[in-house]
């Protein structure tokens, strides 16, 4: 990684995890969460796969799982947008985060898998139609959230047409919207309408190095709307292997793993780190090993340590 091109947008760094929502065995998903909780980790997530019929609804999962845990965040990672209305996903996610203390995240994506989408009766859409499906999607959302405005609703789009709804209920807390993105034209969406951004590590065709690019669009197009490129957070779901020999990234001691997310954090800007586990031993280690030592290391280089 090159110093020349480092990026901190000053947010304070979260770690959580990206857990399978598997039925069986039927309360794996949401003991894990609960494991994440207690460990002291800030963020649990849970992909979104309504058509995949071994998983868990991850809409019902969330709820079943802010009910077993105290202080965690909730997550989906991502939300499946065409087959979950925005209107009525508003009102769901809000519930949620008023019933769990504010708690509640919104993951949300474009779509994928569209066959599986198709199938289970939702739309199939190109790459253009499904991102102005969810730049409208994201409206209608802010407005069933902002309580403050005493009209109806009326969001008229070519895929979403809400004409009339009544707002509310307002969250428990500003629930930040999370997208998932990669290709220009979203991550031009993601700058100007999103809270944060939630790429995955493995679909980063080029590496690490592809997210310099990435946040250009975002920097960009949040500056383009008036926005600040810090009001959006950059997140990166993550995977790896705890060992006792180096043998690449995030194939290594627990030391290895801290050295080498500051780094990330330090050069792509990226305050949250999500870990696919499934394991209760890895879980465990990456929040009392891994998370404290990338926060110490991060706040030295800003040079906001209490250890100075």
């Amino acid at each position: 990684m090159n110093s020349d091109t480092n990026t901190d947008y000053g947010h304070d760094l979260l770690f959580g995890t990206f857990v399978t929502p598997t039925t069986h065995p039927v309360h794996q998903a949401v003991e894990q969460a609960v494991v994440a909780d207690r460990a002291g980790l800030d963020l649990v997530t849970f992909q979104d796969h309504p058509y995949v019929s071994s998983f868990h609804d991850t809409s019902t999962l969330l709820a079943y799982a802010a009910a077993r845990t105290e202080r965690i965040h909730l997550a989906a990672n991502v939300t499946n947008l065409p087959l979950r209305p925005p209107a009525v996903l508003a009102r769901a996610t809000a519930t949620l985060d008023l019933l769990s203390g504010g708690r509640i995240e919104l993951g949300i994506g474009a779509g994928a898998f569209w066959d599986g989408v198709a199938g289970m009766g939702g739309p199939r859409r190109s790459p253009g139609e499904s991102i102005k499906a969810l730049e409208e999607a994201i409206a209608i959302i802010r407005g069933i959230w902002d309580t403050t405005d005493r009209s109806v609703l009326s969001v008229r789009g070519k895929h979403y047409d809400v004409h009339g709804a009544k707002r509310g209920p307002a969250p428990a807390h500003p629930i930040g919207i999370w997208v998932g993105a990669y290709k220009p034209r979203i991550l031009r969406l993601v700058g100007r309408a999103a809270d944060g951004w939630l790429p995955s590590m493995q679909y980063l065709q080029n590496g690490l190095p592809e997210l310099t690019e990435m946040n250009r669009h975002i920097d960009e197009s949040a500056l383009a709307a008036g926005r600040e490129p810090s009001d959006v957070r950059r997140f990166l779901n993550i995977g790896g292997q705890f060992t006792s020999q180096r043998r690449g990234f995030l194939q290594g001691p627990p030391s290895q793993w801290a050295e080498e997310l500051t780094e990330v954090a330090l050069t792509y800007g990226t305050s949250g780190f999500i870990l696919a586990s499934d394991d209760t031993t890895v879980t465990q280690t990456f929040a009392a090993e891994v998370a404290p030592a990338v926060r110490k290391l991060v706040a030295d280089a800003r040079g906001t340590s209490r250890h100075e």
